[in-house]
Parts: C-alpha cells; sequence; structure tokens
C-alpha cells in the first residue's frame, strides 16, 4: 500500500511539472529572451520562488541533514547563509545588474573588459554551475532510493531525476521554472515543517532529543561545525549571490530594479530558518538510527511518516532538486549560446536559430552533469570548494559597478586566472593552506590582483551604462 501510494504522489508531481511547462511553452517560445530570461516580466512573487527555489535544493535540505546527522543543529546556517546572501544581493548589487539590461555575467566582462576576460569568464561560471548542478542529482537519487527502494537505486534516481530536469526546461526554459518554482517552494515548506512537527512528536519531543543526543553539540547553534565555519559558509555564499549567472539570471529576469530587490529581500527572509528545520530532522536521524549513510538520513527518517505524508514530503524535496536543477541549467547553456555560440560560432544567427542552440545546450549540458554525479560524495564540502571561485566574479563586479574609475581593462582576465590558481594550489598544496578556508585567499588574492593590475595599467574601462548605477 506504502509504495502504491508513494508511486502515485511521485507519478501525479512529475505530471503536474510537465503540464505547468507545457501551460507557459507559448510564452517561452515567444522570443530567446522569453525562453532565457522570461522576457524581463517576472513578478516579485516570481522572483521569490525562483531564488528560495535555487538556494533550497539539495544541498539545503539532505545536504544539511547529512551534516547534521554528524555535528549537529549548527549545520542549518548553510541554508541561513544562503539567505543572507540573498538579502545582501538584493541591498546592493541586484538593481544595478537590471539596470544594465545584459544577459550574462560574461557579457558585462567583455563590454567593460575584454575577450580573455569573456572566455575565462565563461569557462568558470559554466564548470561552477555543473558541479553545482551534479549536486542535484546526487540528492535527487538519494531521495527517490529512500521513496521507493524497490523501484530505484540512488543511480536510477539520478537518471530520473536528469529527464525531469531537463525535460522542464527544454520545454519552457524560465517561464517553467519560475511557475514549477511556485509549486515546488510551497508544498516543500509545506511538507518539511509538518514532517518535523509529527516527527518530533513520535520522538518524544525536544526535550527527549536533547536527553538522547549523540553528542554535546547536537542542538547547539553554533558549536557542532563552529563559529570559523558559520562565517564562512555566510561569505561564500553572499559572494556566490553576487555573481552566480544562475542568481544574476534570476534579477535580470525581473519586470523592473525594485522587483528585483524585492524578490531577493523577500526570499532570503523566506530561507533563514528552512535549514534549521532539516538539520534538527538529521539530529532525530542519528538518534534513530545510528550507523546509516548520512546523505539518507533525512529521506529515512521522512518514510517512517504515514506514507500519504510521507510520500508528499519526499516528492517535495524531490521538487526542490527539481527547481534548483531547472535554474542552473538554464544559465549554463545561456552562457554557452550567449557568451560562446552567438559570440564565435554564429554572430548573425538569428532569435529562433538562439533559442534552438539554447534548448540543444540544455540537453547536452544536462547529461554531462550525469557523469559529474557518478563522482562526487559530500554535498556541502564540495559545493564550498567549486563555489570559493565566484570571488574573482564578485571583486569585478563590485569594482566595476561601484568604482569603475579605478578599474583596468586588463584587470578581470588576471583576477579570474588567479582564483583558477589559488583554488588547484589549495587543492594540491598543502602549505599554502595558511587561512581556514579557500574563499578567505580566493578574496585576498583576486582583490590584490584586480588593484594592482587596475594600478599598474592605464586602459581604463569606459564608463558607459555605468553612469546610472551610480545614482
Amino acid at each position: 500500500m506504502g509504495s502504491a501510494v508513494q508511486i502515485f504522489i511521485i507519478v501525479a508531481y512529475v505530471a503536474v511539472l510537465f503540464g505547468i511547462s507545457a501551460y507557459v511553452k507559448h510564452r517561452a517560445a515567444a522570443s530567446a529572451e522569453a525562453y532565457v530570461l522570461a522576457g524581463r516580466k517576472l513578478t516579485t512573487p516570481l522572483i521569490l520562488v525562483s531564488i528560495v527555489g535555487l538556494a533550497v535544493g539539495g544541498a539545503s535540505t539532505i545536504g544539511v541533514a547529512e551534516q547534521a546527522y554528524k555535528v549537529g543543529l549548527s549545520a542549518g546556517w548553510y541554508t541561513a547563509a544562503w539567505g543572507i546572501g540573498a538579502i545582501v544581493m538584493g541591498l546592493t548589487v541586484a538593481k544595478k545588474y537590471r539596470q544594465l539590461n545584459i544577459t550574462t555575467v560574461p557579457e558585462l566582462l567583455e563590454r567593460y573588459y575584454d575577450k580573455r576576460a569573456l572566455v575565462a569568464g565563461i569557462t568558470c561560471q559554466i564548470l561552477v554551475q555543473l558541479v553545482i548542478m551534479s549536486l542535484q542529482y546526487v540528492a535527487g537519487g538519494a531521495i527517490l532510493a529512500s521513496l521507493l527502494p524497490d523501484l530505484f537505486t540512488p543511480l536510477t534516481g539520478m537518471l530520473t531525476s536528469a529527464v525531469v530536469f531537463i525535460g522542464i526546461t527544454l520545454i519552457g526554459g524560465m517561464w517553467s521554472a519560475s511557475q514549477s518554482n511556485i509549486l515546488n517552494v510551497t508544498i516543500q515548506y509545506i511538507g518539511i515543517t509538518v514532517a518535523a512537527f509529527l516527527i518530533l512528536g513520535l520522538a518524544g519531543g525536544i526535550d527527549v532529543v536533547a536527553v538522547q543526543a549523540p553528542t554535546v553539540h547536537a542542538l547547539d547553534l553554533v558549536g557542532g561545525v563552529g563559529g570559523m565555519t558559520i562565517v564562512t559558509w555566510i561569505v561564500v555564499l553572499v559572494t556566490v549571490n553576487l555573481s552566480l549567472q544562475a542568481i544574476i539570471q534570476i534579477s535580470l529576469g525581473a519586470r523592473d530594479v525594485r522587483t528585483a530587490q524585492r524578490g531577493f529581500l523577500y526570499g532570503g527572509l523566506v530561507m533563514l530558518p528552512v535549514g534549521f528545520v532539516a538539520a534538527l530532522l538529521g539530529v532525530i536521524a542519528s538518534e534513530l538510527y545510528p550507523g546509516i549513510a548520512p546523505t539518507t538520513a533525512l529521506p529515512r527518517l521522512i518514510m517512517s511518516l504515514n506514507p500519504w505524508i510521507a510520500g508528499i514530503t519526499l516528492a517535495s524535496l524531490w521538487a526542490a532538486d527539481v527547481s534548483t536543477a531547472c535554474n542552473l541549467l538554464l544559465s549554463a547553456a545561456t552562457l554557452y549560446s550567449h557568451d560562446i555560440h552567438k559570440r564565435f560560432v554564429e554572430p548573425d544567427m538569428d532569435d529562433s536559430r538562439y533559442m534552438r542552440v539554447t534548448r540543444i545546450s540544455v540537453l547536452l549540458l544536462g547529461l554531462l552533469t550525469l557523469g559529474f554525479a557518478l563522482t562526487i560524495s559530500g554535498i556541502i564540502s564540495t559545493l564550498m570548494a567549486g563555489l570559493s571561485l565566484m570571488a574573482a566574479f564578485s571583486v569585478i563586479v563590485l569594482m566595476t559597478m561601484y568604482a569603475p574609475q579605478y578599474c583596468s581593462r586588463q584587470a578581470a582576465f588576471w583576477t579570474i586566472l588567479a582564483s583558477i590558481v589559488v583554488l588547484v594550489a589549495w587543492m594540491f598544496l598543502p602549505a599554502v593552506r595558511v587561512l581556514p578556508h579557500v574563499i578567505y585567499a580566493e578574496w585576498l588574492v583576486c582583490g590584490g590582483v584586480f588593484c594592482g593590475i587596475s594600478f599598474v595599467s592605464k586602459k581604463a574601462i569606459s564608463t558607459e551604462g555605468l553612469v546610472s548605477t551610480q545614482q
């Protein structure tokens, strides 16, 4: 009975997601801009659910519970850091990005810097987004394997997730992702809140959980991961929110500047508590199911509930993966079609050809991430390393928008190159790890390289198009 209910829920959920995509297909097909940026017509609620849907995916639910299973409630700060990053984005550069009327971050690099910066920027942005997306496959496979163990293994769960991720994005682009997120985010928040309430009751309440906690830091808001790790998460995710293409693309899709700002501010506030709910469930799982694989902690715990509640909750967590992956996949495809294909392969291609190339890119890049997914272990630790490359883009963006008179056209390329060198050195040369995390080394080196090149070089960037952003 339980399996039949859960199969029905998953099939129904997938059918609804594809139904939404089919419903908005005509809007996405209107033009390439409609496909990749929703025609720059996203409202505040759609911006809100899009940024929440992007952030609160596999890493912010399954990954947080995995971490909490080992270290306690403080793992919830990871998702809170996403929220803080979105709030900072809303208060600072969301307005400026929307005013520039660009499509991609590398487009900004080419406009104000040089072709080398464009190529380096595209390469880094696509690579980072494919790494993040591959994590959604891992989490999606874990959810489906826990939800229907007789039907899915982690591998077949990843393959099924890939079909849905790619299919929804292919059909409706940004319109599909944003409209689907209304359902995904609503059901996800209701599902995980109801599950937490019921599971906490089954565990005997918070006092019993505290007494039976396997570690002294299980319910400590700081002690488990430690203050330095929490600060690092915040630094990394503020950095990411300022410069990752998938996030910027949501801002650029807003119908106006004010909408972009409000969407990110409200979205950040909505994100703040949900990670701690997932972390609490990870703590309870560590008490009830000692010795299991930490990645399966949250799905295993939820499966102990009534089949309908368990099915809906896990389906909503899986749908969170869908919402995250769709935005990431679309933005990576946009980077290729807009900044590589249109720029270097077919400069004269028309709008319909542009959309076709973008859709083909969605398919091929979606398949490529499956290979990444098969080699990844440790969701949050993998994510933190890859996201550190965004420090270079944050330095460039902040300097370009707030101090263009001090920027050299040559600085962007060397700053991006320096970020790659720092990450490679950090990974393979333990002697250079004198700071708590690679993100601090990235900010110091990238900031130093950008300012140093700008000081030495006399080739200043053009301030055309930046004047209004200074006001």
